[in-house]
């Protein structure tokens, strides 16, 4: 009773909330169900949907699968008048399309290719840049999947639920904010550090925090929160607002670079940007251009390589138990890349993902993830985050082993990057968690606690 209660007075709210939601967007919420110009199809069994901007899964008696969209327009069209992110809206699930948005840059690298001697080298570069047109005040490329899943949400009142390891949360706390979108984030402790934003957060936002805790807990309080009807799980890989805003680093490398890579580094926790990757190759071949896919050169921080382990050896899925993975993920450089249940044999997934593109998975050391750091910065004049230091070590190690031909063409996807020079420039609030938990105060109770501190 008391937790329906406390439902009844989050609806309330949201009543409240209503009128000022997405005020910044281009246009006005629309009175009538927009005409989406995709479908979703299940990539296990073909069937087709309309979306409504909240569908998750498929229907159908089967093993998981992922959705993906099907546009109207098959064509690869950007939009010359648009800068950001929605200049590929044709090929973006989203009904909305916000002012103001960052995009990938792109751009052929000298510094780092001539010291690995790989003169066809590019990286996609997604944090804060401004020389290089990198305008995003997170400082990663998580900012691509949180406009694009509220591009995509319909006008209702809900409560998006986003759980994160720390760079997702941060990228959904500023783009909601932005738009006064409400939303509960739950977060592990050690992740707060990211959540620092050139203003404070609006009162929409609702940070959680479970201090003790890591990723596959927040996902778990998440998961049941959910489960009251004014939260609406945000989703995860299986949101194609998230994969298809992913996909746009590819599109940007492919209006830069005029043509696909022949090889693609990127470091990964739970996959999501590699999937991406992959199914934004497929739609611009299918486009009519004739081109290999490329192929993914998927990278982990040891020791905690669950996707590293799960293909070398050739598994069904990530093995290893949640006290191993805790304590491997307390000794890793790259934390924001610390997830035990990626979608690895989901269809559609990471494993499908690297057969389709003949793909392999590397692993390296924090040693050699700080060392790339310093290179990068050294050699391409930016600082990066510690999960882009591990695919620039990764690369390093790939081309000394004579993975690919020199000639190849790379592109590098440096994840996140930036954040010391937006410190730098600008004086940063810290964001206030609404509500501090631990793991084993995580109950029922809990959850009723977590849904009556979201306005």
């Amino acid at each position: 009773m008391l937790f329906d209660q406390r439902c009844a007075a989050v609806k309330r709210a949201m009543e409240a909330e209503r009128c000022v939601c997405f005020v910044d967007y281009a246009s006005e919420p629309p009175v009538e169900p927009p005409v989406r110009h995709y479908q979703l199809v299940c990539s296990e069994c073909g069937r087709q949907y309309d979306d409504d901007g909240l569908i998750l899964d498929c229907s159908g008696d089967h093993v998981p699968a992922l959705l993906r969209t099907q546009y109207s327009d098959s064509s690869f069209n950007p939009l010359p008048e648009e800068n950001g992110i929605f200049r590929y809206r044709r090929w973006l699930p989203v009904i909305r399309t916000p002012q103001n948005t960052g995009r990938t840059a792109v751009y052929r690298s000298y510094g780092l290719a001539r010291m690995l001697r790989l003169p066809n080298l590019w990286i996609a570069f997604n944090g804060f840049w401004p020389e290089r047109d990198a305008v995003f005040e997170t400082a990663t490329f998580k900012e691509l999947e949180a406009h694009t899943v509220l591009g995509r949400l319909p006008d209702s009142n809900v409560i998006l639920t986003v759980a994160s390891a720390g760079n997702t949360g941060a990228a959904f706390a500023w783009a909601c904010s932005q738009r006064r979108q409400p939303c509960l984030l739950i977060v592990p402790g050690r992740s707060l550090r990211r959540f620092r934003f050139r203003e404070s957060l609006h009162p929409a936002v609702n940070l959680v925090v479970i201090d003790d805790g890591d990723y596959p807990d927040a996902i778990e309080l998440a998961t049941a929160v959910s489960r009251a009807s004014e939260f609406q799980a945000e989703g995860g890989v299986k949101n194609v607002g998230r994969r298809d805003g992913l996909a746009t680093v590819l599109f940007t490398a492919f209006e830069e670079m005029n043509q696909l890579p022949t090889h693609y580094f990127q470091a990964v926790g739970s996959g999501t940007g590699a999937i991406a990757v992959l199914e934004a190759a497929k739609r611009i071949r299918n486009a009519g251009v004739d081109t290999m896919l490329p192929r993914l050169m998927l990278c982990q921080n040891l020791p905690f390589t669950p996707i590293f382990d799960a293909w070398r050896m050739d598994l069904k899925s990530p093995a290893g138990s949640a006290d191993k993975f805790r304590e491997d993920i307390r000794q890793v450089y790259a934390d924001e890349l610390t997830n035990w249940a990626p979608p690895y044999t989901t269809k559609g997934g990471v494993r499908d993902s690297l057969v389709a593109s003949c793909g392999e998975v590397m692993a390296t050391t924090n040693a050699a993830a700080r060392l790339a750091v310093d290179m990068f910065s050294e050699l391409e004049g930016i600082d990066i985050e510690p999960a882009a230091g591990v695919a620039v070590a990764c690369l390093r190690d790939a081309a000394a082993q004579g993975k690919f031909d020199k000639e190849a063409v790379v592109l590098l996807n440096i994840t996140g990057g930036g954040r010391l020079r937006l410190e730098r420039e600008y004086s940063l609030v810290p964001a206030e968690p609404r509500l501090r938990l631990i793991r084993k105060s995580i109950s029922v109770e809990a959850v009723q606690q977590v849904a009556a501190h979201c306005p």
